[in-house]
């Protein structure tokens, strides 16, 4: 009688899934240093970068350590987009509400006979201040070019 006995391979050490094989080689270096298998200078030429970069590569890898182990707020968390499209809907609500109500007061307005706000006078608006090079452009392109003091060509 055979039996049909399947044992699942237990896995070494935590699951790290994505990154392109360039980053796990440099992730790898890293931790081969962190962990004193290594000396950063052999970690530095096994990557092929020069050992000032190392240093740079594995600060960051530290500050996203530390990053990533910063505590996940508890919860549904509604993805950015998603509440752009909230607060433009709730932008559009109040608008309509803003011009319901000044409907609303105009209308009562009217009923009581009240005369309606003199407009606001609009404020004149200051020409924008050209710059010297740009009205030298101006004139430059406006006028015809001057021939030079050279004789014509002779053929």
């Amino acid at each position: 009688m055979i039996e049909a006995t399947t044992k699942k391979k237990q896995r070494v050490g935590p699951r790290i899934a994505g990154g392109s094989p360039d980053a796990r080689t440099r992730a790898l270096a890293i931790l081969d240093v962190l962990g004193g298998n290594r000396t950063p200078a052999q970690a530095a030429e096994s990557v092929g970068v020069s050992l000032a970069r190392y240093f740079a590569l594995e600060s960051r890898a530290l500050e996203g350590l530390v990053k990533a182990c910063e505590p996940r707020p508890k919860g549904y968390r509604r993805p950015p987009e998603r509440e752009i499209a909230r607060l433009r809907r709730e932008v559009e609500r109040l608008a309509r509400e803003v011009e319901r109500r000044q409907a609303l007061v105009r209308a009562a307005q009217r009923a009581v006979g009240l005369a309606a706000p003199p407009a606001l006078p609009l404020k004149k608006r200051r020409k924008k201040p050209t710059v010297r090079a740009l009205k030298a452009a101006a004139v430059l392109r406006s006028e015809p070019p001057v021939a030079a003091d050279v004789p014509p060509p002779t053929s």
